[in-house]
């Protein structure tokens, strides 16, 4: 393992992920793939992630561990984190989540190998407190119109050209995009000429439980409908692209069990 030199820096904010933070580090600490870094910026947490964080960058030279003073948000986290990047690859991973043991391998080799692809990203697995429910894959090789009913490529497994994404300045910090960040982040590098894949199977493992429910708020749905009406003009997509806009504020009204059912219904093992 290369700490001066690593090929891949994984940039991750954890706010107030004490509970599942140790699982989510040692998914990475069990990858086959050595050549990494951790930037790990705590994003003013109230409970004991800092503590935690702390003690697996005391034990591992590849963990830096930063922290915010106040709570500022994860697109703000992660240019921050990309300050102290060194990989020529960024990496992304949420820290109430799980890598599975070749994600890194894999997704690395995607980039070495085809040099057309600024983006890879692989299918989730979804869990919550009773185990595996379902799973979500992409487009292997998603196009502009593929932009228009979803996200093209999920953001927590995602591994990004670093150039690419500096090419872009990096993550937006406007309010319109808070929560839509990723499905934004991926707008303006299409439109900039970057293209990617998704590898057909599920690498990471994600955390789908009550809690993530609970955090729904509308004014997060409104986000991705701005998100959505701008990146359409970025990709110079149909006008017939646009009542998705409407779709995802409508799907925002609905309640917490009928949003619930209809991601499962989604989602869920075939």
């Amino acid at each position: 393992m290369d700490t001066h030199n690593p090929k891949v820096s994984i940039i991750m904010g954890a706010y107030n992920c004490a509970p599942t933070l140790t699982e989510c580090i040692e998914s990475l600490l069990n990858q086959t793939y050595t050549n990494w870094e951790l930037i790990l910026c705590d994003d003013g947490s109230t409970d004991q992630t800092y503590d935690i964080a702390e003690k697996y960058a005391d034990a591992y030279k590849q963990i830096i561990l930063i922290q915010n003073k106040k709570n500022e948000g994860l697109a703000y986290t992660l240019n921050r984190c990309l300050k102290y990047a060194k990989g020529d690859y960024i990496a992304r991973q949420d820290g109430d989540d799980r890598s599975r043991p070749e994600r890194l391998e894999k997704e690395t080799a995607v980039l070495k190998n085809h040099p057309e692809f600024d983006i890879v990203s692989t299918g989730m697995a979804f869990f919550d407190e009773r185990g595996y429910w379902g799973e979500m894959t992409s487009a292997e090789r998603p196009q502009p119109g593929d932009f228009i009913t979803q996200s093209p490529f999920c953001h927590a497994p995602c591994m990004i050209r670093r150039q690419a994404l500096l090419d872009v300045k990096g993550y937006s910090t406007d309010r319109k995009t808070y929560r839509a960040e990723d499905y934004d982040l991926w707008f303006r590098m299409y439109a900039n000429g970057s293209r990617g894949y998704n590898i057909p199977e599920p690498l990471y493992d994600v955390r789908d439980d009550r809690g993530a429910i609970a955090r729904r708020k509308y004014i997060y749905r409104l986000n991705e409908a701005y998100v959505r009406f701008t990146g359409y003009k970025r990709l110079k997509l149909p006008f017939k692209s646009y009542p998705y806009v409407l779709r995802t504020l409508i799907i925002g009204i609905l309640p917490g069990w009928a949003y619930r059912k209809l991601r499962r219904k989604r989602y869920r093992f075939s």
